[in-house]
């Protein structure tokens, strides 16, 4: 039998569609080193898919005033990382093909992404992707709460007219995306190997598939097992 394709694509921004050159943990290491406050590579990985705002307060340690020490390091992190994009970015080999399959059998696409509205309008500037691509876009700053919290995801749903978590896939690179979608319920809850975290990080958490990077999901769909 062949497996139904879902009504909804629900994907992460950076390391899923997005080539993740290591700018955003670059970022928060440069935000967190110009408040004085070193950053090691488990702490980095920790919040890779998480939403950035809330990343930098979960980081810094307790003390006077840190609500507005974190605004501070989140101002710096939003520099840091705008000035690393501006060198360039690239979408995932094999990304706009897969929009277009999607595209083609009217599966509607949402963006979803951790970073804030201003941050994700440069992102997709940059990419070409303010039109054409997604049928909603959701930020970090759109929901009450980010990964692994399922908000991202069911806004997206509500934004695009999709009530049946049974028709949704979501699609991310780190643990947290995987938390969130198996939180949410989606039919669909894949991990590519493309960004931030490797396979046996993604292996360890809730997932449907796990698969090398987007390209791979019109063959997803098309395979003629349900295994």
């Amino acid at each position: 039998m062949r497996r139904h394709t879902p009504d909804l694509v629900v994907f992460d921004l950076s390391g899923t569609t997005v080539k993740d050159h290591g700018q955003v943990p670059a970022a928060f290491a440069a935000a967190f080193a110009r408040a004085g406050v070193p950053l090691g590579a488990h702490e980095l990985k920790a919040v890779r898919g998480a939403t950035k705002r809330q990343a930098v307060l979960n980081l810094l340690p307790a003390g006077p005033d840190r609500a507005g020490r974190a605004e501070q390091v989140y101002t710096a992190f939003r520099e840091e990382l705008c000035t690393r994009y501006a060198r360039g970015v690239q979408p995932i080999a094999g990304a706009r093909n897969t929009f277009r399959w999607l595209q083609d059998r009217r599966v509607r696409i949402a963006l979803t992404t951790g970073f804030d509205r201003d941050i994700t309008s440069m992102l997709l500037a940059a990419l070409g992707w303010t039109t054409g691509i997604a049928d909603a876009i959701v930020c970090g700053d759109d929901v009450a709460q980010g990964r692994p919290a399922p908000d991202l995801i069911l806004r997206a749903m509500s934004l695009t007219g999709v009530d049946d978590v049974g028709a949704v896939a979501a699609v991310g690179d780190t643990a947290l995306d995987l938390r969130a979608g198996s939180r949410a319920g989606v039919r669909w809850n894949v991990g590519v190997l493309s960004g931030a975290h490797d396979r046996a990080t993604l292996a360890a958490e809730p997932h449907t598939h796990l698969l090398a990077s987007v390209a791979e999901l019109p063959e997803l769909w098309s395979a003629d097992d349900v295994a």
